[in-house]
């Protein structure tokens, strides 16, 4: 019974012996290389970039006061729609001290001139009942004292505009309403009531009371890289997509190229612009992020290869071209790339059969 147990444990041994010489003889065999065949055949190529950037209205305004003053009234809210001309805000004037004081003399000054052109109108106009005097020194006498009522008003008016924004005689255009200069969408109102507010003038921007846009008038604006703006004309098309508006593009057309480039993180690039055609329903908001597509070379039904099947040697491109007795090396010239397939201009036909990416079997 040992002797047979004996046999067994050593006939095992030899068994597991053999199987791992095998295996590794296996192991150690050349595997043969088999690739992937790729057939040339005819096809539509385009090279496309896609530049990054945002929508934006093409006309947007700042609304700004025409006087220095503190927000009395709000009569719009952002997301409003508003018609030129309408009424926006309305101001509580601080008017200048030094102006006031000035408007005020004035007033005082005309009214003095004035009661002193009437005095002497009126001792005119009694010497001319008289025939004492001459009609022409009479007529003079008469429109001085016009000249002095006129500078009266005009002095009234201006004092009443410095103190009050608005006149007796100019109700209608009353600085302290600010008006929006253009039809359109408010797009913000960064003022709240009892802000104070200052006009424009040499020393500063002024405040903005509202931004005005007519949204139905949008572009594409963005930036494309050196490397690529040289195929770019105006009037190319461009597919527009938003991030925020899933499965929706649309058309535009390339409108504007910078002459000049700015640098950004190192690389100079250039703004274009393109204006947008979306559909007049879909809402579109300012300052949207946006990608536009725009295709910059493209060839139609032409041979074509996956890009896989290339060999890169110096300044020459092959393929390895399937014939009776194998796979043999071929020179080719190549055209437009898409980055997947790329036009054969020479070198290969129709219908060839050409060496792809290696096989790899998995163990």
């Amino acid at each position: 019974m040992k002797k047979v147990l004996k046999y067994i444990v050593v006939a095992l041994i030899a068994i597991v012996f053999l199987g791992t010489f095998l295996f590794l003889f296996v192991k150690s065999k050349p595997k043969e290389v088999s690739y992937h065949e790729l057939t040339v055949e005819k096809a539509d190529i385009q090279r496309t970039t896609v530049v990054t950037g945002k929508i934006e209205p093409r006309n947007e305004v700042n609304i700004k006061p025409q006087i220095n003053g503190i927000i009395a009234e709000l009569y719009k809210e952002a997301g409003q729609q508003v018609e030129r001309g309408e009424v926006i805000a309305k101001l509580t004037v601080i008017p200048d001290m030094n102006t006031l004081s000035a408007a005020q003399s004035r007033v005082r000054l005309a009214e003095i001139n004035l009661k002193q052109a009437q005095t002497n109108f009126d001792r005119e106009k009694a010497l001319y009942e008289k025939n004492l005097v001459s009609a022409e020194e009479y007529d003079k006498v008469a429109q001085q004292l016009n000249q002095a009522k006129e500078e009266a008003a005009a002095a009234q008016d201006a004092l009443e505009v410095v103190r009050d924004g608005v006149s007796k005689t100019n109700a209608k255009s009353s600085s302290t309403l600010v008006r929006s200069t253009i039809t359109g969408l408010i797009l913000n109102i960064p003022v709240k009531v009892g802000n104070s507010v200052i006009q424009a003038n040499t020393m500063n921007d002024g405040t903005t009371v509202a931004t005005v846009a007519n949204m139905n008038d949008l572009i594409f604006d963005g930036q494309i890289d050196e490397t690529e703006v040289g195929s770019l004309a105006e009037g190319m098309p461009v597919v527009i997509s938003i991030g925020a508006l899933q499965d929706y593009s649309f058309d535009a057309t390339l409108e504007y190229i910078a002459p000049k480039a700015v640098e950004s993180n190192g690389a100079n690039q250039f703004e274009i612009k393109a204006a947008v055609k979306a559909d007049p329903g879909q809402k579109i908001r300012s300052g949207y992020s946006a990608n536009a597509e725009i295709v910059l070379q493209r060839v139609e039904q032409v041979l074509a290869v996956s890009e896989s099947a290339l060999e890169f040697s110096g300044d020459s491109t092959f393929v390895y071209l399937k014939g009776a007795d194998g796979f043999v090396r071929t020179p080719v010239t190549t055209g437009v790339s898409d980055g997947i397939n790329i036009e054969i201009k020479s070198g290969l036909k129709e219908g060839d059969v050409v060496r792809g990416n290696q096989i790899i079997e998995e163990n």
